[in-house]
């Protein structure tokens, strides 16, 4: 995408007319074009579509209407676009496509005069003077207000208008492939168009097609999340556009013969870890881990015999070495960044050295995931976590604790207000109702300071103990279920015996299934993701759950230029979450539906 001159930087110098040509040249003119081509195509389509749709039709008039009164308009469009936006200039076929870059005053103004001219338009469909009057009344406003808003525009001197300004490239093939889709589409339009029984297929196919589109569309974020959790860091931008097939890069197993370089396995404080010889002490080896990453940069001092050496996955490069193709892995690098290349082939320079600069080697690479991001987003993770399970306990207890505590609490109050009589329900309801109206942050504070004086601070009691006491939505969906369950069940229980306690377990319980199920995956949800808690009560790691170390691990990694790393924690915390939503989505789409929220 090519960035043009501002069109703003030639104020001042409009009187000259070479500078105002070049502007209008530079910037509206292609503007004009482009639209001129997009708006070609659009009536392209729709003549085509005439076509095929009079096809199917004894009605000669719609055919000819179609074609005379759009292909002539096309066809000038077409004429204008090619003559200003030079859709051909640089070889090839390229669709142009522009953007104005505005400040809110420009916009405003642009949009209050489009405003005015399709009001104005409309005068030549009024029926009567009042609707003319209405109509002139109203593009006058418009006007009078879009020249406010430059005004607005040109006395702050750093306002700016930009075009921005760039081309699709299309190939003969690829124009090919979109017309055979569209004629066809069209073709099937007109057949079903005639019949009852293709329209049904028609519809049927549509509505798939909707909904796969749909689901790509919204899915598009959740799928970008797990590719890039596979990626290599060189993947992560690219000039192209978005790298959506991850690639990895061939590596071998190399063991260096330099002593200060060979990699070992020992152990650190009862843990495995990898790390390079940097010196003997006292008969001692001075180590330096760098694996796992939470203890990279630790020394620590062990004996030979308590160390394993293990190869290097040394990746592999292709490269030029005095016009010849090589192909070699990286036995070490410069510290300059030159690398030092030992070349696997051709068979006869094998075992041979060479130092190539960095922009001269590239990188053997397949198609490919590189799961190292996982296991190495883990070992980022503090050595008192256990590898995140510590944060994977606390968030499975808190869910587990405010599942129960949630469904028991409400349902129990929802039960006493639909079925049972005690003086003041109806007004203790209307109680209940209002403190749905208090925003979180006016009960934060007084929240805080209970906690703070039970001594709960930096435990997880402040995050589950208080779903046992409800939730007045829950209470008041309950309620409502409870509400549709005819009394004749319960006044057969009482017949036979049963208390309410019993009527209410047995009996009433197993009606609101789908309503329990849509309020177990809400808690669920809420207690997975709940972030402002474990940020206000929680201060020790071992305390955490997962959504607060998600933003631990954020903080931490930000300037550290390893997105994939981020990406796979991200995913490790926010799977568990879409398996359970997905699993669970027959009763939260039933619940919604009885409950009323439907729209029932």
């Amino acid at each position: 995408m090519e960035v043009e001159r501002s069109l703003g930087s030639y104020r001042g110098e409009f009187v000259k007319p070479e500078v105002l040509k070049t502007a209008v040249k530079d910037g509206l003119l292609y503007a004009i074009g482009s639209a001129a081509i997009w708006i070609a195509l659009f009536l392209t389509i729709i003549i085509i579509r005439d076509v095929v749709l009079a096809a199917r039709s004894t009605n000669e008039t719609h055919r000819r209407a179609g074609i005379v009164t759009k292909g002539p308009l096309a066809l000038a469009l077409y004429f204008l676009g090619f003559l200003t936006a030079t859709p051909f200039e640089h070889g090839g076929i390229q669709l142009p496509i522009f953007w104005f870059v505005m400040p809110w005053s420009a916009w405003w103004a642009t949009g209050l005069v489009v405003y005015a001219i399709w009001s104005a338009s409309k005068n030549l469909f009024s029926i009567s003077d009042s609707e003319k009057t209405s109509g002139l009344v109203t593009a006058g406003i418009s006007v009078v207000a879009a020249i406010g808003l430059i005004f607005i525009y040109h006395t702050d001197p750093g306002n700016k208008i930009k075009l921005l300004k760039g081309a699709i490239p299309l190939s003969l093939a690829t124009i090919g492939y979109l017309l055979c889709i569209f004629v066809l589409s069209m073709i099937a339009i007109g057949w079903s168009a005639n019949s009852a029984k293709a329209r049904g297929w028609t519809k049927t196919i549509a509505t798939q097609i909707s909904l796969v589109v749909g689901s790509v569309i919204f899915g598009l974020p959740f799928l970008f999340l797990l590719i890039t959790s596979f990626k290599e860091d060189r993947d992560m931008s690219s000039k192209t556009g978005i790298i959506w097939v991850p690639r990895v890069t061939d590596t071998i197993p190399y063991i260096n013969p330099d002593p200060t370089k060979k990699h070992f396995t020992g152990r650190y404080n009862d843990r495995e870890v990898e790390a390079v010889s940097i010196g003997e002490e006292n008969g001692k080896m001075k180590m330096d881990i760098f694996r796992p990453l939470s203890v990279r940069g630790i020394t620590y001092y062990t004996t030979r015999d308590q160390l394993t050496e293990v190869p290097v996955q040394a990746n592999v490069y292709t490269a030029e070495v005095n016009k010849v193709p090589i192909k070699g892995f990286e036995k070490d690098s410069l510290s300059n960044g030159n690398k030092i290349i030992s070349i696997l082939e051709p068979e006869s320079m094998k075992g041979q050295e060479v130092t190539v600069l960095p922009e001269k080697a590239t990188p053997v690479r397949h198609v490919g995931l590189r799961t190292q991001n996982y296991s190495e987003a883990i070992q980022y993770l503090p050595l008192e976590t256990a590898n995140g399970l510590v944060y994977l306990k606390n968030t499975l207890f808190l869910v587990i604790m405010g599942v129960i505590g949630t469904i028991l609490s409400c349902s129990i109050v929802a039960y006493s207000f639909s079925r049972m009589k005690f003086p003041g329900k109806d007004k203790l309801f209307t109680v209940l109702l209002a403190t749905m109206m208090l925003p979180g942050a006016v009960t934060l504070l007084p929240q805080f300071l209970i906690y703070r004086t039970l001594g709960w601070v930096d435990t997880l009691y402040p995050l589950w103990v208080p779903a046992f006491f409800g939730s007045a939505f829950n209470i008041f969906l309950l309620r409502q279920f409870f509400s549709q369950i005819p009394m004749e069940l319960e006044d057969a229980a009482k017949i036979d015996g049963c208390s309410y306690i019993k009527t209410f377990w047995n009996i009433m319980m197993p009606q609101i299934k789908p309503a329990l199920a849509v309020i177990a995956v809400w808690t669920f949800l809420g207690a997975w993701n709940n972030f402002m808690g474990p940020l206000i009560y929680i201060n020790s790691p071992e305390h955490m759950p997962i959504s607060y170390a998600l933003q631990l691990f954020k903080g931490d990694r930000d300037g550290d230029g390893e997105p994939g790393l981020l990406m796979a924690f991200t995913a490790m915390t926010v799977v568990p979450v879409v398996a359970v939503f997905f699993f669970a989505q027959k009763y939260f789409i039933e619940g919604v539906t009885l409950s009323g929220l439907g729209g029932r």
